[in-house]
């Protein structure tokens, strides 16, 4: 029998019936979203990174934007009600998310956190994010992974 290698962002997706298309591509090392996309010959524009940050609440939340995008954590943290966000440490990305640094998603993290994605997704068919580990991508309906995080559209980029 033929083991299982999807990741737990595409059993959910699976699970939910929603479609996407899987990519998976070697990697090495992981640089960041900008050298993956410039590997594959994606554009930034569509290719989507995932951010988790906290809040004074000690609130975590999951924020979705352009790779080639830095995240203005003043908008991000007015689009979460927060008086203001930091970024978690890396270190900390897998006790908080379940995922690795390059891996992130926000689809099948181990707890459902308030997520936000960056208006500007809603003007493609689809985006790419991480599809749950390196070498793992998911081309994906931005309104179907709207609804999968129970996020929201918000400005959370530096202009």
């Amino acid at each position: 029998m033929a083991k299982d290698n999807k990741t737990n962002a595409m059993r959910i997706l699976d699970k939910l019936k929603i479609q996407y298309e899987r990519n998976s591509y070697l990697c090495d090392e992981f640089i960041d979203g900008i050298h993956v996309a410039d590997m594959l010959g994606q554009s930034y524009e569509e290719s989507f990174k995932t951010i988790v940050t906290v809040g004074k609440s000690n609130n975590y939340y999951v924020f979705v934007l352009p790779v080639d995008k830095e995240i203005n954590l003043k908008k991000a943290a007015a689009a979460v009600g927060e008086k203001n966000l930091e970024l978690i440490a890396v270190k900390d990305v897998n006790k908080v998310t379940g995922y690795i640094r390059g891996g992130c998603t926000a689809v099948g993290m181990k707890k459902q956190y308030p997520t936000v994605i960056h208006e500007s997704a809603k003007r493609f068919e689809r985006i790419i994010i991480s599809g749950g580990k390196i070498g793992e991508q998911l081309f994906i309906n931005p309104d179907d992974l709207l609804s999968v995080t129970g996020g929201i559209y918000a400005d959370i980029v530096h202009a």
